[in-house]
């Protein structure tokens, strides 16, 4: 049985179908969904379909999975076509952010550390997955997906719901002043412990996401390490370089 980590507030939405998955002791690659990181594509392809099955698609869905670079590069996915879920031949390439108001179309964010942000907003009918670690915090594309959606979908930020999924937290993410210097205006998002610091990316991007507008009555942490938490969730850092990855999505259902 798949057990998947969910919003509270998303949930209260009944046009909205999201989900961040979680390992499994009894998938392939502790269910790892990612094409890109070397491990035999059959197998990955099959937990990709365990999760459709899992999600009582019944065919409708089209997956949306992005070729990711740690870009500030969005795209506004209008065709309902299914792209990078069986071979990244087809997936969208070069891109870190997906934005979209077409029904059964699920956009997909890949992590293992990194920030997945969904974003939802309930009155223009339209949702967003972010990919962000240091260099796409650094490049602020959270604040430029916020401004791709008032621009396409005529979104109001104040109507814009916010998940920030588990990802590495302050606890556990030591970088170097090279690192850490990218972010000096914003002194409250790390802590200096002797020549390293300890950066909290979630909490910048939730920053970020109120500088762009949120409510933050509407910007919903997880809370959840992935380093600390790592037999639920991968981390590259807490596994040592591990290939496996967790998968953040987010729908519109018809």
């Amino acid at each position: 049985m798949l057990d998947f980590y969910r919003f509270t507030h998303f949930q209260n939405h009944p046009k909205l179908m999201h989900a961040v998955s979680t390992k499994s002791s009894t998938s392939p690659y502790s269910f790892s969904l990612a094409l890109h990181t070397g491990e035999e594509e059959k197998s990955i392809i099959s937990n990709r379909q365990t999760l459709t099955n899992h999600l009582n698609t019944n065919g409708k869905l089209q997956f949306i999975v992005a070729n990711q670079t740690h870009s500030d590069h969005i795209q506004h996915i209008i065709e309902e076509k299914t792209k990078g879920w069986v071979s990244l031949d087809d997936a969208v390439e070069d891109c870190d952010a997906l934005i979209t108001n077409s029904p059964n179309v699920v956009l997909c964010i890949l992590t293992a550390d990194c920030v997945p942000i969904l974003l939802y907003d309930a009155k223009q009918h339209a949702i967003a997955v972010i990919h962000a670690g240091w260099k796409g915090t650094k490049a602020e594309i959270i604040k430029k997906t916020v401004r791709r959606m008032q621009k396409v979908f005529k979104s109001n930020p104040k109507d814009i719901v916010a998940g920030i999924a588990p990802s590495i937290g302050r606890c556990c993410y030591e970088v170097g002043e090279d690192v850490a210097k990218h972010f000096i205006d914003t002194p409250d998002g790390f802590t200096q412990v002797r020549e390293k610091y300890m950066l909290d990316l979630p909490y910048i991007n939730k920053k970020q996401l109120l500088e762009a507008g949120l409510k933050k009555c509407n910007i919903e942490l997880s809370n959840i390490c992935t380093a600390c938490d790592s037999e639920r969730f991968f981390s590259y850092r807490k596994e040592k370089g591990c290939s496996g990855r967790f998968m953040s999505m987010i729908v519109l259902k018809s």
